[in-house]
């Protein structure tokens, strides 16, 4: 980061950064704040340069973020929208005062001069399927009849994405949402698919419980992240379910799914490693403020609205990895994106060695 110090200098005004909420993933907090302070810090920005909030779960409390900081001179706004409404609410605001905009992990599709900064949505979701089929075929499991919690598409586009990526590796099909009764080559077959509305974790254990209750013949699941899965696997456990019998999986690597891996209850994740998010955030931030132009070494792709595809914006897109415990040390736990200890402490010594991971 330290090669941007000269644009930094050459740039005028601040850069603000709104984050969604503190509760849909420990990410925000844990991860992305603190990425983010250190990738500005760390080209060159002063701390009145930059701005960093969290807009706690509440679409009135991100617009008015947003209003404050364009008000306090803002020439770049950096936001992860919590839905599509403020999102396109603060893309409107933006473009009205001549403010560039990055759409960070969560895409919007209205207004001008706007960038999108995250992973590879549909690459996210193509990398939770191919891991549901390694996983049906390492654990045996015979016949599978196959239930999916997507996220939150009410109100998240990269949802849908998600949803395209896994469906189209499982199903054959790139869709939000397959019909329930399709079988696929290798004879699987869907029971169900739902949405968890606003990525609700509680909503989602409800939901599949219901599910599994109404059927209980389910014997392999889907679930766009981590917390999903959890609740499926809580689900699972309190109706019996042992290890290595039912697969789950997700995306965001947290320390609860990294548990649930190792202890066999879920196959694996998709890690997006936070401070290359973050860095390239800043890096766009950086470019567009002293009112140059990106390098398509930076914004190396485009993202498509899922609504309509003929409306794009320009985008940075990053490489995911799938995480299971073959992988798990020299991934998540060398970048300390999950500290050993904390893991270790939660599935015991014996576990992470095999895992070769050390406290």
């Amino acid at each position: 980061m330290a090669q941007f110090k000269p644009l930094t200098a050459a740039g005028k005004g601040l850069v603000g950064v709104i984050l969604p909420d503190t509760t849909s993933s420990a990410r925000y907090v844990d991860f992305d704040a603190p990425f983010l302070k250190a990738a500005f810090d760390a080209a060159g920005y002063s701390s009145s340069d930059y701005k960093i909030d969290n807009a706690q779960g509440s679409d009135a409390t991100e617009l008015s973020l947003a209003q404050a900081d364009i008000t306090a001179g803002a020439k770049v706004l950096v936001m992860d929208p919590l839905d599509a409404t403020v999102g396109k609410q603060i893309q409107t605001l933006a473009a009205q005062n001549g403010v560039k905009l990055i759409s960070y992990d969560r895409a919007t599709f209205q207004g001008t001069d706007t960038y999108y900064v995250s992973f590879n949505n549909v690459e996210v979701g193509k990398l939770i399927g191919q891991g549901i089929q390694q996983c049906v075929t390492d654990w045996g499991v015979k016949n599978p009849q196959v239930f999916t919690l997507d996220g939150g598409q009410d109100t998240d586009p990269n949802a849908i994405d998600f949803a395209k990526g896994y469906n189209s590796v499982v199903w054959g099909q790139a869709v939000a949402q397959v019909k329930a009764g399709t079988k696929n080559s290798a004879g699987w077959t869907l029971v169900g698919e739902q949405i968890a509305p606003g990525w609700d974790n509680t909503k989602g254990g409800q939901i599949f419980e219901q599910q599994f209750t109404a059927h209980p013949n389910i014997n392999t699941t889907i679930e766009a992240n981590d917390g999903l899965a959890n609740a499926v696997i809580q689900d699972l456990k309190k109706a019996g379910v042992p290890a290595k019998k039912i697969p789950t999986g997700g995306q965001d690597a947290t320390l609860q799914g990294m548990q649930n891996i190792l202890q066999g209850y879920q196959c694996g994740s998709v890690y997006k490693a936070v401070y290359l998010e973050a860095q390239a955030a800043v890096s766009l931030a950086t470019i567009l403020r002293a009112g140059a132009t990106p390098p398509s070494s930076l914004v190396n792709g485009t993202t498509t609205d899922p609504a309509n595809s003929s409306v794009t914006e320009p985008a940075v897109l990053l490489t995911p990895v799938w995480v299971n415990e073959k992988n798990m040390a020299s991934t998540v736990i060398k970048d300390n994106f999950v500290k050993a200890a904390d893991l270790c402490k939660l599935v015991g010594t014996t576990i992470c060695s095999a895992a070769g991971i050390t406290p």
